[in-house]
Order: structure tokens, then C-alpha cells, then sequence
């Protein structure tokens, strides 16, 4: 389906609300616009297969580029605007964009890399000017509401993974052979069913838009009809305000939210009412297990967790009540088949840990411009079977269990240690507010298991408070799990949906050993 049906049944619906201000675009107005926005593009010379940007913080315009795009049978491609200009002229022009659209907020980065894009022909500016671009409003005042010339496929997004292990790749899937106002949203057939998608749907999204999960969840709902309410930014207690203001029946989170929900003052929590939840979809990052308990005693079941990736290779899906009975499991397959493989691409029993691959009868995209990548992600034996690079084991029930990326697996003195068990028993530690697992470059060990934690702000980082975590995790993990050292930082560098962006504290790290070999001449001491 596609919301241009709802322009006809519910033309003064709420398509999209904006959270904090309650500014709002209809149904009638998202069709009308991203009509216009398509003739806009057409005219620029924009033709299927194409490419249009936008680069902008969460707004109205964004699903009206997204529409817009994905009626003339063009990519669109949705760019993190946290990014430095060099960073998203990386991506602009990998992509190939022929059209860019920014917010006047990310005007000084728009501007920035008009150079170093040179194939963007059109550049449109909203909510004010931007040097080099022109106005958006005036484009589409101007522009004709008449279908475009032709029937072209429903477009899709083409976007970018969020860099957790090296520079971000583009995930291109093929085009479909079908119009947008015939063509099915395979992403719908799976989650709508079991998520209960309806024109009544409610869905509130705090996460930003240029990520995969917020702009597909908010066309998916689009597509039955519903409303989605847009968070400019996670806010703990706003978000709490939203569900209640709105009446949300749908909600989507990523486990450093739960974390930061739970750690409101008690009055707060239950001041709130989240009554009106039906489905409270989590994804994006591990949850640690005893995170998701609380967060089911305070909220009811209605937790529902999925894992994919943008690359959309496959979904498994786990409900509260399945959850409670496999806890620590992210379910069962719901699209391709879970196969876990050793490093040889070969099956090993169930039990028995390994890389996940989802088995599919086409891999269903390809790393643009990357075809090494796109091999690395194939089992080498099966090259259907596809990737996220995660590792972990099935049961007996077939429910999946994830132990870590396996890009970030500790090898410390020959044995393997997985960092999301370490993470997941320090998260809910009062004096620890965000905390990173990572192997620090070590002349004996091979990797020493170093924990980066950000401290609570009641709490003192230093000496004592290092030694207290190491404690805590003694009485919980084995001895070769606990951290040698614990540093505390300010800041730790995660994605807005909250995965840590663990090559970077890495690279710190080893910057930092060796800045400390070439002054000494010697390793570092342990």
C-alpha cells in the first residue's frame, strides 16, 4: 500500500506530528508535496535509479523527500547529520547523488561540501537559506502536482551502515518491477502482521530519521494509514510525556534508552502512563537481560524485540511472553533461515557457537561500490546465506542467542572473550552511566580486557571506584572476564540508535600505546 490512498480516504489525518511543537503534515499535504517534490526532481533530471540525499535534523521534510524518492523510482539516502563535512561528502558522493536536501540547521555542512560532491545538479535548502542552494518551498510552489512521465518502480532507501566497525557502506537493494501504488513493502508482510500495523497505529519514534529503523518503521506505518509522532531527540522523560500526550500504541527503542528510562527518579516512572502501548519494539543494539526484565515489570508485556540490520538480510522476532521463557534470546527467525557456521562457512550444531548468517534464495543486496564487502558478508560455501557479522548459537527450539559482533571480539592470552557480557553486568551498576568493553593492544596477552566507563553523575571516577566495578564483576563473571584496567571518560562514542562505535576507542587506545613505545622505547607497562 501507499499513502497516497490515505490522501483520498483520510485526507486531514495527521501523517507526521513533530513531538515537541505538535506541527503536523496531513495526509492530503504529504501527497500534494511530495508530488510536487517528484516533478521537482524529474525536472532536475532525476530519472529511476537515481539518487537524492537529504541531510537533516528529524523533520516533516524528511518523509516528504523519502516520498518523494520512493514514487519516481529513486534511491534515497538518508545522511547522519552529525557527520563532519568530510564525512558526509563521503557519503553524498559515494552514493552518487544527483539531488541534495538540507534543513537551513545543517546549512554550514550543506555548504561545506559543495566542491567535493560535483555530481549533485539540484540542492534544495528548507526552513530558511542556505548559500548555494535553493528554496525548497519555492521549488515546489512552483512545480506542477501532475504525475511524473512514465511508470516508474518504487523507489527505496539506500543507506548507510552506521560505521560501528570502519567506514560506513552503502547497502543498495534492487529495484522492484512494480509501481509504488502496486508494489507491497516486504518489510510490512514481516513486521505488520505481528506488530498489529493499522490505520489506528500511533507509532512514536525518538530516534533520529537517518537511521534505517526510524524512516523504514515511519513508511511502513504510512502505508496502513497511521500516524507516526517524531521525537526531535531522545529525551528520557520526554519520551515518557510523548507516550502519554499522544496515546502512542507503538513505540521503538534501543537499549540505552531503556537504560536511561529506568534511571528517572521513582516518581517520575510512576507519574508515567504508558497505558496506551500495545507494542514497544526494541532492536539496534543487545539488551542486557536484566534491563528487559524491568522494563517489562514497568511497562507489561509489551516488549517486542527483532534483529536485522539495514542490510535487511534477515529478521528474527521475539515477543515478551516468548522472551520470558527463552530470556537472553533475540527469537526465532521470521525472514531467511538462521544458519551458524564456523569460520569455514560449515554448519555446527545447535548449541554450538559461530558466525549467524540468514540463508535467502537471492542475497537481497550488495555493498555499493564494494563487491570485497559484499563477498565478506557471503558464507563462503553458500553465497545466499548473508551476514551481519554477529556471532552467537541457536537452541534446540530454534530461538537465536547473539554473544557479540564478532569484529569485536577479545582475544586475551589465546582465549576468546566477548565484551557484550562484560557491558551488559556493569550497565545497570548505579555508578556507571555508559560503558564500552574493548581489547587494548597487550606485548604479553595479545589483548588486555580494558572497560571504558562513563560514570554516573553522582558518582567519583578514579582509582576506588575502578577497583569497586571489578569487584562487582568478580562476583559475577570469571576471573579472565574481568577488566585489567577500567578508565573513565566524558564521553563515549555511540551511534544515535545506540551502537558503540567501537573502532574509534580502539584506535584511541592503540594511538595512545604507541605514542607511549616511541617516547619510551619500550611497551607499555602493565
Amino acid at each position: 500500500m501507499y499513502p497516497g490512498r490515505f490522501a483520498v480516504l483520510t485526507p486531514d489525518k495527521p501523517a507526521v506530528v513533530m513531538s515537541d511543537t505538535g506541527a503536523a503534515l496531513t495526509y492530503a499535504e504529504l501527497e500534494e508535496r511530495s508530488a510536487r517534490l517528484a516533478r521537482v526532481l524529474y525536472d532536475a533530471g532525476l530519472r529511476p535509479g537515481d539518487d537524492v540525499v537529504v541531510l537533516s535534523e528529524n523533520s516533516l521534510r524528511c518523509f516528504e523527500v523519502y516520498w518523494a524518492a520512493v514514487r519516481s523510482g529513486l534511491y534515497v539516502t538518508a545522511v547522519d547529520h552529525h557527520l563532519t563535512p568530510a564525512e558526509a561528502a563521503y557519503v553524498v558522493d559515494d552514493c552518487d547523488a544527483t539531488a541534495l536536501v538540507t534543513s537551513a540547521g545543517k546549512g554550514d555542512t550543506a555548504t561545506a561540501i559543495v566542491d567535493a560532491t560535483p555530481r549533485v545538479r539540484l540542492r534544495l535548502a528548507f526552513d530558511g537559506p542556505v548559500t548555494g542552494h535553493d528554496d525548497y518551498e519555492a521549488a515546489l510552489a512552483a512545480a506542477s502536482t501532475d504525475p511524473i512521465p512514465g511508470n516508474p518502480p518504487r523507489g527505496k532507501d539506500m543507506l548507510y551502515s552506521s560505521g560501528t566497525t570502519g567506514r560506513p557502506k552503502g547497502v543498495k537493494p534492487p529495484l522492484p518491477d512494480t509501481a509504488v501504488d502496486e508494489a507491497h513493502d516486504p518489510l510490512l508482510a514481516v513486521f505488520g502482521p505481528v506488530y498489529g500495523f493499522d490505520a489506528d497505529t500511533v507509532y512514536l519514534s525518538p530516534a533520529p530519521l537517518h537511521h534505517a529503523a526510524p524512516l523504514r518503521f515511519g513508511a511502513m506505518v504510512h502505508s496502513v494509514g497511521g500516524t507516526v509522532v517524531v521525537m526531535p531527540r531522545f529525551d528520557a522523560q520526554a519520551s515518557l510525556a510523548a507516550i502519554e500526550r499522544y496515546r502512542a500504541t507503538h513505540s521503538q527503542w534501543v537499549p540505552t534508552m531503556f537504560v536511561r528510562m529506568l534511571k528517572l527518579p521513582d516518581d517520575v516512572r510512576a507519574r508515567a502512563d504508558v497505558s496506551s502501548l500495545q507494542v514497544a519494539v526494541h532492536a539496534a543494539a543487545p539488551c542486557p537481560v536484566e534491563v528487559k526484565q524491568r522494563m517489562i515489570d514497568w511497562w507489561g508485556p509489551v516488549l517486542h524485540e527483532y534483529y536485522g540490520s539495514t542490510e535487511a538480510l534477515g529478521v528474527t522476532m521475539i515477543d515478551s511472553h516468548e522472551w520470558l521463557a527463552h530470556p537472553g534470546s533475540v527469537g526465532r527467525s521470521r525472514l531467511g533461515i538462521v544458519r551458524v557456521c564456523d569460520d569455514a562457512g560449515d554448519e555446527v550444531p545447535v548449541g554450538d557457537t559461530g558466525l549467524v548468517y540468514f540463508e535467502r534464495d537471492v542475497l537481497p543486496f550488495a555493498y555499493h561500490k564494494d563487491s570485497a564487502k559484499t563477498a565478506e558478508a557471503q558464507n563462503p560455501a553458500h553465497p545466499t546465506w548473508g551476514t551481519n557479522g554477529d556471532i552467537g548459537h541457536v537452541d534446540d527450539e530454534g530461538y537465536l542467542y547473539l554473544t557479540d559482533r564478532r569484529a569485536f571480539t577479545i582475544i586475551s592470552g589465546g582465549v576468546n572473550v566477548y565484551p557484550q557480557e562484560i557491558e551488559d553486568a556493569l550497565a545497570l551498576h548505579p555508578a556507571v552511566l555508559d560503558v564500552a568493553v574493548i581489547g587494548v593492544p597487550d606485548d604479553d596477552l595479545g589483548e588486555s580486557v580494558t572497560a571504558v566507563v562513563r560514570a554516573a553523575p553522582d558518582a567519583t571516577p578514579g582509582p576506588e571506584l575502578a577497583a569497586e566495578l571489578q569487584e562487582f564483576l568478580r562476583t559475577r563473571l570469571s576471573r579472565r572476564k574481568v577488566p585489567r584496567e577500567v578508565d573513565f571518560v566524558d564521553e563515549l562514542p555511540r551511534t544515535e540508535t545506540g551502537k558503540l562505535r567501537k573502532h574509534v576507542l580502539r584506535a584511541r587506545y592503540a594511538a595512545r600505546r604507541d605514542a607511549h613505545q616511541r617516547g619510551s622505547g619500550r611497551a607499555e607497562p602493565r
